[in-house]
């Protein structure tokens, strides 16, 4: 599939896989085409992001987004959801019933981090939560012999941490907030320090030493690069 990434702003990653860093907070989403089904991997900070990403995929792809696989609980990757009506959601078991009774939560965290909230209400008030949840892995089949893994490998960043992996030369971890390179990971209320490095392991594990691994925030990264993540996170936080 010949898709004009560069020319929508879009990062060409490999095997119909882009990705666009969001302005403001500088995170990441991320499409991955097959020849029947769309994914996109998080939705934006809010509908505004949301719809504007819903417009760059179906001029990119010439079709909608039938996939969304949400990294993490956060307000930064999951307020732009309601802006793809019809797409089947995925996130990581727990992910749903968090959404769906913190929206008041994640409201006040948008506006404490600099959004307006008229936005912030907006978005919150329209929240969509995941209707599939994974537990371990999910294969999701796209057509043409594209069958994405998403694989709930956390908690670490947070509670709920859902990674996707793109087969192919070279392979693609989309690693969500579990890995970040444009500032110093973030570990919030709902951080799970003692578990985060064995997440770190399980991408490792799952993309190998030739992988792309895509951070929630910043540029694409290497094996060493989430290695060195790894021991320095298990040093901050005193864990093995």
């Amino acid at each position: 599939m010949d898709v004009a990434w560069e020319e929508f702003g879009w990062e060409r990653l490999g095997n119909g896989t882009g990705r666009r860093r969001l302005p403001v907070w500088d995170a990441t989403a991320a499409l991955v085409a097959g020849e029947d089904g769309v994914l996109l991997y998080d939705t934006g900070s809010t509908l505004r992001e949301g719809v504007e990403l819903r417009s760059q995929a179906e001029g990119l792809l010439g079709r909608r987004v039938t996939h969304i696989a949400l990294s993490h609980p956060h307000f930064d990757h999951v307020l732009g959801t309601a802006a793809f009506a019809g797409a089947e959601v995925y996130g990581a078991v727990g992910t749903a019933a968090l959404l769906e009774r913190s929206a008041g939560e994640l409201r006040a965290d948008a506006v404490r981090h600099g959004m307006s909230e008229a936005d912030a209400t907006a978005a919150t008030d329209a929240l969509v939560a995941p209707r599939h949840q994974v537990s371990g892995e999910w294969t999701l089949d796209l057509g043409g012999g594209l069958q994405v893994l998403l694989a709930n490998v956390g908690p670490g960043h947070s509670g709920h941490d859902l990674a996707v992996l793109v087969p192919g030369s070279p392979v693609v971890v989309l690693c969500g907030d579990l890995v970040e390179e444009s500032g110093e990971p973030q570990a919030g209320p709902d951080a799970v320090p003692s578990h985060w490095p064995s997440a770190l392991d399980r991408l490792l594990e799952l993309g190998g030493e030739e992988a792309l691994y895509v951070p929630g925030h910043g540029a694409v990264v290497d094996a060493a690069f989430v290695r060195a993540q790894r021991d320095q996170l298990a040093a901050r936080f005193g864990v093995s």
